[in-house]
């Protein structure tokens, strides 16, 4: 073609850029002589920020520890219901596409801005790529299910992470040459922030390491999803069993705002949790890597606990990453305070199952994506 190939990525959420960073440093870092390298050099990017989700205060520190540039565009669309945000993103995104006219716009994960970009590239006869396609939990009652599934369907290039994604594209009637089994960016992510760290590249805040250095033993928990705190009943059986595990072992809480404002609306007592403000990326994965448990309702969490073998408790009825209780070390634990209970107790008493690494998280996934999308005609 006469001008360079130009790719949109897409993100709408912190954890969003997490996904995008490896694939970004790819395309940055090649160099070299042989065809991959000088296909690459016939490709041009631009970085979308929606602002679906976005604290301004974190996003320098964010952007530096991941290696990435700031967004080439921030539409800044907030908060709002789901309605209300999905229209915002279209009309703003809408607008950089005219402007900007990218060959394949690449989206991620499955977050309202996921399924909105898609929606308004796929209008404007644009092919999309959706990186960590065909995760499903079967319950369309969660937001997320229904983004991604409906961003699957219009796709035109599907990059999995797990097996199950495959499985579940064919049957879902997906044809295979739009399936890629590319492994899990996310781990990318993650092994190079940890060669950063023995590199001694990146150091986690004071407060992080003054927390875990002081307890030989101790538990990472994080909660937000509606279903889970918004609910007194669910959330006072949650955190009955969180309790009794911090009976045991300390427990670390980097607490989202809206799930403070759930718990001091329900008078739950600390009981000894380390309650802290939100914390980024590396902080984080620098808590994680350390501890000897982690309870969470997050998806992405599932996936670095397995890759670190570090157990997981997850507080769901369902998870659309069957691959880390299947291999890793995720126990699927719903929202029952004695099923919390009682596989914490398994796993605080040195009884809990040891885990493996799935089949292509080895940190190259970012590179069979860019090989790819050096291959894709649009």
């Amino acid at each position: 073609m006469d001008r360079k190939l130009k790719l949109c990525f897409v993100a709408g959420a912190r954890p969003n850029f997490m996904k995008i960073a490896p694939i970004i440093r790819v395309l940055s870092e090649i160099s070299g002589k042989d065809s991959l390298s000088m296909r690459v050099r016939d490709m041009e990017y631009l970085l979308v920020h929606t602002g679906q989700h976005y604290d301004r205060n974190m996003s320098d520190v964010f952007f530096r520890d991941l290696g990435i540039p700031e967004p080439d565009w921030n539409l800044d669309v907030g908060s709002g219901s789901h309605a209300q945000q999905t229209a915002r993103v279209m009309i703003a995104f809408e607008k950089v596409l005219l402007q900007e006219h990218p060959d394949i716009v690449i989206v991620v994960g499955d977050v309202n801005s996921t399924i909105a970009c898609s929606l308004t590239a796929k209008k404007l006869n644009i092919k999309v790529a959706h990186v960590e396609a065909g995760l499903r939990s079967f319950d369309e009652a969660m937001p997320e299910e229904i983004n991604r599934r409906l961003t699957d369907t219009i796709s035109d290039l599907l990059f999995v992470t797990e097996q199950s994604g495959v499985d579940n594209l064919l049957r879902e009637g997906v044809s295979t040459d739009r399936i890629h089994f590319v492994g899990n960016v996310m781990i990318d992510t993650l092994t190079d922030s940890l060669k950063r760290f023995e590199d001694g590249k990146h150091t986690a805040a004071k407060r992080i390491t003054q927390w875990t250095g002081s307890h030989e033993r101790y538990a990472v928990l994080t909660l937000h999803r509606p279903s889970n705190v918004d609910d007194r009943e669910t959330m006072s059986g949650i955190w009955s069993a969180v309790s009794s595990v911090a009976d045991r072992i300390p427990v670390l809480f980097p607490v989202h705002p809206r799930t403070r404002k759930q718990m001091e609306a329900f008078r739950l007592p600390l009981n000894g949790v380390s309650m802290m403000e939100p914390i980024g990326y590396m902080d984080m994965l620098y808590a994680v890597k350390g501890s000897t448990l982690v309870m969470t309702d997050s998806g992405g969490l599932q996936e670095e606990t397995t890759a670190l073998g570090v157990p997981c408790l997850t507080i769901r009825e369902n998870t659309e990453r069957p691959v880390t209780i299947d291999v890793g070390t995720n126990y699927l634990v719903g929202t029952s305070s004695s099923s919390i209970r009682q596989t914490a107790e398994l796993i605080l008493n040195g009884n809990g199952k040891k885990g493996g690494l799935p089949a292509l998280w080895d940190g190259h996934a970012a590179e069979r994506i860019v090989q790819i999308l050096t291959e894709f005609s649009p």
